[in-house]
């Protein structure tokens, strides 16, 4: 069986590695994880056979990236649902020189300085990005966008002080959440995470907001639904294991292992809220 994901170090190679590591045993199959660009993994599992001997392990940019820019493969034709792995939220964070310690706060600051305030991203659809601005659409307010290229440099701006706003990655910016140069505002989750226990969702002032990174499990089209449905559970099985949550914690995300139909209706559900923030946005791939 192969697993095909994106380049190592990233955090969708991080769960296919965990993953071929929990299915080896209870499927009899030796598992390869087969790293590549994203989008060359993409299209290769897209065009293979469905007979369940390849799968891919990818992020939100499954169907983010067709509402950016050109693609070849349709994310809901070419391929089907396994499972969701695994979520990760964003953490909407100011710099401690920002005199805001609420996102109530945060929002009124905003509208009474319009096109005043920054915000960093880490690149153009990236997660924080999109957070950033739905948050902005549903609060009504006017904030400039600083792009940085990558998560280092937006962190080294961020406890720097050059930018004060930014919905960092919850593993990114734990521990200078802990030493107070940063300050957590409120999490992107639908509700409390347990990255960040105590931490509100952005959700208690804006109702309906909601954004995470997802990590999941998807088979080529066509392949048959006892495979799906065999895949599903052994995947479940493997993340309810205490050993597979702390790992997974550990790198700043929380295990799910629902159901495909599940999977299927979330992936679904952001891929149209986010195509209307990128619209309404104006947000193209650069």
């Amino acid at each position: 069986m192969r697993i095909v994901t994106s380049q190592p170090g990233g955090t969708s190679a991080f769960v296919a590695r965990m993953l071929a590591q929990g299915l080896a045993g209870p499927l009899g199959q030796q598992v390869i994880v087969d790293n590549r660009v994203a989008v060359i993994a993409i299209e290769a599992v897209a065009k293979a056979p469905p007979d369940g001997y390849t799968l891919l392990v990818m992020s939100n940019l499954l169907w983010m990236l067709p509402l950016l820019q050109s693609t070849s493969f349709d994310p809901v034709k070419d391929f089907l649902p396994v499972s969701l792995t695994a979520t990760s939220p964003n953490i909407l964070v100011v710099h401690p020189s920002l005199p805001v310690k609420s996102v109530k706060q945060l929002i009124t600051l905003a509208k009474a300085r319009p096109g005043e305030l920054n915000f960093a991203t880490s690149g153009t659809g990236a997660s924080n990005h999109l957070a950033a601005e739905l948050f902005k659409a549903m609060a009504g307010i006017d904030i400039v966008r600083i792009n940085y290229r990558g998560g280092g440099p937006l962190l080294i701006a961020m406890l720097g002080g050059e930018v004060p706003i930014s919905f960092a990655s919850a593993g990114a910016v734990a521990p200078h959440l802990k030493a107070a140069r940063l300050r957590a505002l409120a999490v992107t989750s639908a509700h409390p995470s347990a990255l960040l226990p105590g931490l509100p969702p952005v959700a208690e002032t804006l109702p309906g907001y909601e954004t995470v990174a997802m990590y999941g499990v998807f088979a080529p089209a066509g392949t048959p639904a006892a495979i799906i449905s065999r895949l599903n559970q052994e995947i479940a099985r493997f993340l309810r294991t205490p050993e597979a949550k702390e790992r997974f914690l550990s790198t700043g995300m929380e295990t799910v292992g629902n159901s495909a139909s599940e999977f299927g209706a979330a992936m679904k559900s952001d891929l149209s809220k986010m195509a209307k923030v990128i619209k309404e946005a104006n947000i193209q791939a650069q």
